[in-house]
């Protein structure tokens, strides 16, 4: 964060929708199936078959994230506790302009409202590729939501329809509705209510409930955006008697937050003293 001058706040998702439990769970089973596929492959040798099942079962457990929560607090980095979806907040933090973007893998930020979403925001790493087996290396980009709009000739709302068309994380799409082609329905006929009625009836009868997720998310408004000193003593007592961390590894993020500290409280004073200028 120092090295680049970058200031996060982190998001921790809540509990998600009721119309998300289906793919959760679709997820958890994916997750599961690559879990033994990984273990059969190690098992006879097979490293780079076992690779690619690894890759597959990224997530993060309860503890870990109570972990995360303990690290960021110790370094004086804030932390939000979303209620529901995290990109939603995130979303949400962005619009108001206390964060300059969101930054997400999923494309749902924009649907909430993001004005800027920053994906692959990482020093390195490679993206793991179903359909393909391979993978490929994580590059940076940005995404406008008032370009991408523009350049769509779409409202968001109208966009949260292409989206339902497609298929999001709450429902399954249309049948035979691509992105194309649900752009050219939205672009002609402006909404889902509108629709033919050959696609029309193919729409989960839960799109209004999606289209309110998505526009009127379950949000925080009281949380705080203030970076606090780092606790150096409780972050070593944590990561090396408590986590098991190595101590010349722990001096040399405790060493890095430093420069990052100061740069913060630099910034600040400079902001402060052109103001009272």
């Amino acid at each position: 964060m120092g090295d680049y001058a970058v200031r996060p706040v982190f998001i921790f998702d809540g509990t998600p929708p009721q119309l998300k439990m289906r793919t959760l769970q679709a997820r958890r089973e994916y997750r599961e199936r690559a879990r033994r596929e990984w273990k059969a492959a190690a098992e006879r040798g097979d490293y780079s078959t076992a690779w690619s099942k690894a890759v597959r079962m990224d997530s993060l457990s309860k503890p870990m994230q109570e972990d995360a929560k303990t690290m960021l607090t110790l370094l004086g980095i804030p932390h939000i506790q979303a209620p529901e979806e995290g990109e939603a907040q995130a979303a949400y933090i962005a619009r108001k302009g206390e964060v300059w973007a969101a930054n997400s893998r999923d494309y749902d930020s924009v649907l909430f409202g993001a004005p800027r979403l920053v994906r692959y925001v990482t020093i390195s790493g490679q993206e793991f590729l179903p359909s393909t087996g391979g993978s490929r290396p994580l590059i940076p980009e940005l995404i406008e939501l008032e370009v991408l709009l523009n350049a769509l000739g779409l409202t968001r709302e109208q966009l949260v329809d292409l989206a339902i068309l497609v298929g999001t994380d709450f429902n399954k799409g249309v049948k035979g509705v691509g992105p194309k082609t649900a752009l050219r329905l939205v672009r002609k006929y402006r909404s889902l209510e509108n629709l033919p009625k050959e696609y029309k009836d193919q729409l989960p009868s839960e799109a209004p409930d999606i289209r309110r997720i998505f526009l009127q998310p379950n949000v925080r408004t009281d949380y705080v955006l203030k970076f606090n000193d780092m606790n150096e003593d409780g972050l070593r007592r944590f990561l090396i008697d408590e986590r098991g961390f190595s101590v010349d590894r722990v001096d040399l993020a405790v060493k890095r937050m430093r420069t990052f500290h100061l740069q913060e409280k630099s910034t600040l004073t400079g902001w402060l003293g052109k103001a009272g200028a």
